[in-house]
């Protein structure tokens, strides 16, 4: 009878509008910020890249993701390992739209021949996790989830089934994004889904939508036994995962949150839990009526 393999998050990296770096994220999250505080600002990527030519070549979501990964793996240390069984999978909600609108408008009004020969990939949604692999020289897997809202997630759940099945021993994963463009704004605006008072309030009777914002999040994985042999410090175990869809609707949850119960309910038996070892839920609030509801 085999035994399943346990996995471990030995490394955190955080880029965010209301801090860069892990530390100065949570002293945000604990600060009062300033009110629609959602562009990432001072943010410089050059420091990530071999050249400022390379930075410049790379659309903000993906130098953001670089950035989180090189904080997650610096705290993670040395992860060291055959470099075919560490992968990379890093989810988006779109990938390089700055790169895609800032182009349609060079194609507009400067000509087809001034479009940048970067662009397709610069906007490519695999564009983050090419960049980690190829900057760290990590060849196994690199993937990409593009799922909307869930991609981070769903991310995290694609890299732990790869190491829990044997096909890897240490993962970069999470998810960026760089969506604060006039177009991806407009959109959002006009699909009545960010708040009108520019006040994000989950599950409040008086909510009224979210504020966008950007940023990454980075998390490395390893084979629980491989990183207690080097000595890493682990800051968690991830001991279960799941996905699915409630075939409903392409904005709108199922009613009474169907979907969601049923992949939370396959997440704890993942697990080896129940329900009742839970402590603590990390809600997908968005603070829209429908989504809070369900």
């Amino acid at each position: 009878m085999s035994t399943k393999r346990r996995v471990a998050i030995t490394g955190v990296g955080v880029v965010s509008p209301c801090g860069i770096g892990t530390e100065a994220f949570w002293n945000g999250l604990i600060s009062a910020a300033p009110e629609g505080l959602r562009r990432i600002e001072n943010f410089d990527p050059e420091p990530y890249f071999a050249n400022p030519k390379e930075a410049r070549r790379t659309d903000r979501f993906a130098q953001f993701a670089l950035a989180a990964a090189d904080e997650a793996l610096k705290m993670s240390g040395d992860v060291g390992g055959d470099p075919t069984r560490k992968g990379v999978w890093i989810g988006t909600g779109i990938g390089g739209l700055t790169t895609l609108e800032e182009q349609v408008l060079v194609n507009e009004h400067k000509g087809a021949r001034r479009v940048s020969p970067f662009m397709v990939p610069m906007l490519m949604a695999n564009a983050a996790s090419a960049a980690i692999s190829m900057k760290y020289g990590w060849q196994g897997p690199c993937e990409n989830t593009c799922t909307a809202c869930a991609a981070g997630t769903q991310s995290v759940g694609n890299a732990y089934r790869l190491i829990v099945s044997g096909l890897c021993d240490a993962m970069v994963t999470g998810s960026s994004e760089a969506v604060m463009t006039p177009t991806c704004i407009a959109g959002f605006t006009n699909m009545t889904a960010m708040s009108s008072d520019n006040m994000s309030r989950p599950f409040d009777r008086d909510r009224n939508g979210f504020v966008l914002a950007e940023g990454s999040g980075v998390l490395v994985l390893e084979e629980m036994e491989s990183a207690k042999a080097r000595g890493a410090t682990i800051l968690a175990e991830l001991m279960g995962a799941a996905s699915n869809a409630d075939a409903h609707h392409i904005t709108a949850p199922s009613p009474g949150g169907v979907g969601a119960i049923n992949c939370m309910r396959t997440a704890i038996a993942d697990a080896g839990l129940v329900p009742s070892d839970v402590t603590y839920v990390n809600a997908h609030g968005t603070s829209t009526p429908l989504n809070d509801a369900a």
